[in-house]
């Protein structure tokens, strides 16, 4: 687990960060919010910005992928990152709770359409068997933050 902090400028040359949230929240047991596009399971995630700090671009990329705005980072501002995929990028994961329950999925003026086909609560067993290699360690962090605090 890394603690949050400000990448270097030269960091940010030689590598494509992205940033998300790991939304969660109370059920029976901790509900983790998976996001579809195509075949493909993740979390609220996108680019950060020239000049955004990568904190307000994960509360930003929630709000327009899921128009979700009560986020909670109980859990502080720790982050979890993948590792390198497709051209030098990586996605960093902040983890928050929400008290929303229904997701919307609203439609991105730049593509015409939502950015994700579906979107669903899921325990942790089954973000577990929908979860890519690549973010496989993210949601594993994820369920020890919140089971183990």
């Amino acid at each position: 687990m890394e603690a949050a902090g400000r990448d270097s400028t030269e960091q940010r040359g030689q590598r494509r960060l992205s940033a998300g949230v790991v939304v969660v929240r109370r059920g029976p047991d901790w509900l983790f919010l998976m996001l579809r596009a195509y075949r493909n399971w993740d979390f609220p995630k996108g680019m950060v910005e020239p000049g955004e700090e990568p904190l307000a671009a994960a509360r930003r990329e929630v709000r327009e992928e899921t128009l979700i705005e009560d986020l909670d980072f109980k859990w502080g501002e720790v982050y979890r990152e993948t590792g390198p995929y497709g051209n030098r990028k990586f996605a960093r994961y902040y983890l928050a709770a929400t008290r929303t329950e229904n997701v919307t999925l609203p439609v991105n003026p730049e593509l015409g359409r939502a950015e994700h086909n579906e979107w669903r609560w899921m325990d942790r067993k089954a973000a577990l068997s929908v979860a890519s290699p690549r973010l496989l360690p993210v949601v594993s962090w994820a369920i020890e933050m919140v089971e183990h605090p």
